[in-house]
């Protein structure tokens, strides 16, 4: 059976194809200043993750939500999937913003894992963002270095074979008995923590999990392949800006490894009595706290 996923957000969906990345699908709507938005990497993640933070600033900004590669509408092909080929794709995304837009550095977001991936685009490319908002972001939990060579992954080969198994389409049957519907609350419900999760976007991820290629991606974050083994020295890294957010409820909550960065003049931070995905919950509240952060001056380029 064939899957046509719905649109993810409102707006006009494009695609475009990048020489490093593929062919990549977004979705943009509004006016304004742009923002880039970027959602979390899960078994079934696109930028359905994004829906209040993409209709909410579509009033103000010029707002670009993407699919990064393996996910939603974008290329979703048998390959390695990596840090690089995720921060190729946000950097392939802010030139299609910055040609549409113009030059002027950029306001980006991202959500979990994919923080690891605006950051370094935001070390190699500095003056193309004015400001990186990470929401829940990985790489500091608990108190472990991640100080690795640089590019390195935190992926196991070994465990990645496993999950691709001894055959054609064993990933495939053991993707689609991890991403049942039920499966995909209860990870939402952890991600929450809370039974009252998003229902909209439990639906889009259910048939999202079901668009043809859809193991490819996932399984390489099962295996790790897609966590950055530097992603303290890429923090480090960033001189514009930048805005912590983050819940208290659910599998998301241990950042004790902020203390990193917790000095530099140019991090803030913000916590809100939430899950994960605190724009979901409270939204007037993580608007604001994030209005006020982008409505500061933004001259800072040295931490």
């Amino acid at each position: 059976m064939t899957i046509t996923l719905p649109a993810a957000v409102g707006g006009e969906r494009f695609e475009f194809t990048s020489q490093d990345v593929g062919r990549l699908s977004a979705y943009v709507a509004g006016q304004g200043p742009p923002l880039l938005l970027i959602h979390s990497i899960n078994a079934s993640a696109s930028a359905a993750e994004m829906r209040p933070l993409h209709e909410h600033y579509r009033a103000t900004r010029t707002v670009f939500s993407v699919d990064l590669p393996g996910f939603g509408a974008s290329d979703r092909s048998d390959r390695d999937y990596t840090p690089r080929l995720m921060t190729d794709a946000v950097h392939a995304m802010t030139v299609q913003i910055r040609e549409r837009c113009g030059p002027a550095p950029i306001d980006a977001l991202a959500l979990s894992l994919s923080c690891e991936y605006l950051a370094r685009a935001g070390v190699e490319a500095p003056d193309r963002y004015r400001s990186v908002a990470l929401v829940s972001p990985t790489g500091f939990r608990g108190l472990t270095p991640w100080r690795g060579a640089r590019g390195s992954t935190r992926g196991k080969p070994w465990l990645y074979r496993a999950l691709r198994g001894p055959g054609a389409g064993w990933g495939g049957a053991l993707f689609r008995a991890l991403t049942r519907p039920g499966v995909i609350r209860y990870f939402l419900c952890r991600t929450w923590g809370s039974p009252y999760i998003d229902e909209v976007l439990w639906a889009h991820d259910v048939l999202s999990a079901r668009v043809a290629g859809a193991e490819h991606a996932p399984l390489h974050f099962l295996s790790g392949k897609l966590f950055s083994a530097d992603i303290h020295t890429v923090y480090e890294g960033l001189t514009m800006p930048v805005w912590i957010s983050h819940g208290v409820r659910g599998d998301f909550t241990d950042y004790r490894g902020k203390r990193l960065v917790e000095a530099r003049p140019n991090w803030q931070f913000s916590t809100f009595a939430t899950g994960a995905l605190p724009y979901f919950e409270l939204p007037e509240d993580f608007f604001d706290a994030f209005d006020r952060f982008l409505a500061q001056p933004k001259p800072l380029r040295s931490p």
